[in-house]
């Protein structure tokens, strides 16, 4: 596969993932300003989450038979809408459905938030065959969509700065950041794509289907954590330290950028794939639980500093990992079936509003202790085929 198709599809990352982040870390405080709760804007999360899943489930089963760069390219023209008509409306009944029906604002705000799209992981498994060089690659993709992501955190801080009202000045950048999708598109345009085994089956053959069972369940209890503890944290920073929203996206500028350093690292270590894995995301979790105790705001940014650092490194082995058992026809569906099982258990970001305002503590102490189960759960249902040597 050419240089050139690799470097057009880092383009649409980095210019997805600035849009996005800031897209992501900015819809709670958007709508927060607009006068709307938590637990309101909670539940505007879980449709958004609901409505993506099935998107995705369905964009990755179309990828396997007109391919996952066409794909990719209808799953950035839906936000790319919807972020262009926020740019020009304050409009709370507008903005709600156009929320969910463009799968904007929902799901994890982490460093790789913007890499990830309907046939990102099925395309680079077809393009790079060999496992280590899908490392490498994914690798070099998630660091580079992750250093973007500090341009994306950064606009969370520096839109106070512009000379318009709050709201204006929330909706300038989104302006901005329909422009970016619409780059990242041209991009996937010039993305080639190497011709895919015949589809022999309506969704995937049965050894594909055992297979990504495992990685189903360890993706479900991991999602329901991450959907408890990262949606609103934006908003529990806030609320939890009363900093503003400069601080805010300082905290996840720096938070991207170790995940970029640790996406770079993830291409350089030698140890087994399947441990790195599954420790990252058991230790993603225990960094949870130390941010919801933490009597200093500091702290509980440094520690999510760290966790992601730690997401950096293990992103690019738990992608690579999640397609060993996998038919080279049924990776459209397959990874989005894995995908949509994280995020339709992300849907208890629907209950993340209710527990912060129940006790402050619990979204992230709950979402942490179910993301390290989730973790230890990867490595007991998958060891098994790495040691018969798949």
């Amino acid at each position: 596969m050419s240089n050139e198709t690799f470097k057009f599809l880092l383009i649409s990352r980095v210019a997805r993932s600035i849009s996005l982040i800031y897209v992501s870390l900015s819809i709670p405080l958007y709508l927060s300003l607009l006068g709307l709760s938590p637990i309101t804007i909670g539940l505007i999360v879980f449709g958004v989450v609901g409505f993506y899943s099935l998107l995705s489930l369905g964009l990755g089963m179309l990828g396997d038979r007109i391919g996952y760069k066409k794909s990719l390219i209808i799953g950035d023209a839906l936000p790319a809408i919807g972020t262009f008509i926020l740019a020009f409306t304050s409009n709370i009944h507008l903005i709600i459905p156009l929320l969910v029906i463009t799968g904007i604002g929902g799901g994890a705000s982490g460093g790789l938030r913007g890499m990830w799209s309907p046939g990102i992981s099925a395309l680079i498994a077809s393009n790079w065959r060999d496992e280590k060089e899908r490392i490498k690659k994914l690798g070099l993709i998630s660091s580079a969509a992750s250093a973007a992501s500090i341009v994306g955190s950064l606009l969370v801080s520096i839109k106070q700065f512009l000379p318009f009202s709050p709201e204006e000045n929330f909706r300038v950048i989104f302006a901005f950041s329909s422009i970016l999708l619409v780059i990242s598109i041209v991009s996937l345009i010039f993305v080639e794509e190497v011709q895919r085994p015949k589809k022999t089956t309506k969704i995937m053959k049965k050894s594909s289907l055992i297979y990504i069972s495992k990685v189903v369940a360890s993706n479900t209890v991991t999602g329901f954590g991450i959907g408890l503890a990262i949606p609103l944290l934006p908003l529990w920073f806030k609320i939890a330290y009363h900093v503003n929203d400069f601080v805010i996206g300082l905290v996840f500028t720096v938070s991207y950028a170790l995940t970029s350093i640790g996406s770079f690292l993830a291409t350089k270590l030698k140890f087994d794939t399947l441990k790195v894995a599954s420790i990252t995301r058991v230790l993603n979790g225990v960094l949870l639980i130390g941010i919801a105790f933490s009597p200093w705001f500091y702290l509980a940014a440094a520690l999510y500093a760290i966790r992601g650092l730690n997401a950096g490194i293990g992103a690019p082995n738990r992608t690579a990992v999640n397609v060993r058992g996998i038919s080279e026809e049924d990776y459209g569906a397959a990874t989005s079936i894995q995908g949509i099982s994280t995020r339709v258990a992300q849907l208890s970001s629907g209950l993340s509003g209710y527990l912060l305002e129940v006790w402050l503590p619990l979204p992230e102490f709950s979402g942490g202790i179910l993301q390290a189960i989730g973790g230890y759960i990867y490595y007991k249902l998958l060891k098994e085929r790495v040691a018969k040597g798949n």
